[in-house]
């Protein structure tokens, strides 16, 4: 370019500048101008109001190849063992943790490891990783992470002899007469302390022996969740046993990680909590239950 030619084009985009933008905007080849001199403006690093934040990588984790999970084997239509493999869980909280597995980037096996007391005590030793579904408890928090929301709420209730009722409109009702449950199965924090200082409850060791002795009359009544429960007695057969009104306690089933797990860090804790606030926002779980409702009665009718 000749330096005549250079300086027309100095003052040109001199006069530009004192001009200033018109009315709809910058005048025409100013534009262009400035395109061969700034670089293109970046896209905004904050999402609008309605844009989903983007995902995280989910690569593998350093030192943590595989989750174990397990959770009570007697719960039905959520977790119970598989017949076919009886060291395996199947059930709607078994195909959680497979959706799981795949939110967060890491295969999650679903064991049979004991009965609900002994899944407790291998989640506290950190034997395995995760809780396929428990209520909260304060004593609990001292060996295990909650991730919230609940992915499922159940409601607990008392069990008579359809024969036998005991009358029951509150808690109060229940003293001096006989229940039972299932070892280390939990209430609710209000209802646990007024049981333990207000009633006589036998702790056994499954949900079948529990329902055995209501049946047979060495107890007056049962606390169990009503969903597994129900799913049990029609199996078993036997005398009939129905189910009182109010529910004693409304719980969430949560999904815990150990506090002794090699894979207990920031980075799968963010993944965890990541993936259970998209299940509650998906609502994927009443899928599950179905499938575990049909599960179970196509295996309870071979």
């Amino acid at each position: 370019m000749s330096l005549r030619s250079l300086a027309a084009s100095s003052i040109a985009l001199i006069g530009l500048t004192l001009a200033g933008p018109g009315p709809a905007g910058p005048m025409p080849g100013a534009g262009a101008a400035m395109a061969q001199t700034a670089p293109a403006p970046q896209a905004s690093a904050a999402p609008g109001p309605g844009a989903a934040p983007a995902a995280p990588a989910q690569g593998p984790i350093a030192g943590c190849p595989l989750l174990v999970a397990s959770g009570n084997p007697q719960y039905p239509p959520y977790l119970w063992r598989d017949p076919s493999d009886e060291q395996k869980l199947v059930g709607a909280n078994a195909d959680l943790m497979q959706w799981l597995a795949a939110e967060i980037g890491i295969p999650v096996e679903t064991r049979y490891v004991g009965p609900w007391g002994r899944v407790q005590e291998e989640m506290r030793a950190g034997r395995i990783d995760l809780i396929a579904g428990a209520f909260f408890t304060l004593p609990r928090t001292e060996y295990m992470d909650y991730f919230h929301p609940a992915f499922r709420e159940t409601r607990s209730v008392i069990w008579t002899r359809t024969a036998a009722p005991v009358p029951f409109k509150r808690w109060g009702d229940l003293a001096g007469r006989q229940g039972v449950t299932v070892i280390n199965n939990s209430f609710g924090v209000e209802f646990d302390n007024y049981a333990r200082q207000s009633l006589k409850i036998t702790q056994v060791a499954s949900i079948e022996q529990a329902i055995l002795m209501l049946q047979r009359g060495r107890a007056d009544y049962l606390i169990y969740e009503d969903t597994p429960a129900e799913a049990y007695a029609a199996r078993g057969g036997g005398v009939a046993i129905q189910p009182l009104l109010p529910a004693i306690a409304r719980e969430g089933l949560y999904v815990t990680l150990s506090h002794r797990s090699r894979c207990n860090t920031p980075e799968l804790r963010g993944r965890l909590a990541r993936a259970v606030y998209k299940l509650s926002q998906d609502r994927v779980m009443n899928r599950f239950v179905e499938q575990g409702f049909m599960l179970w009665r196509k295996q309870s009718s071979l």
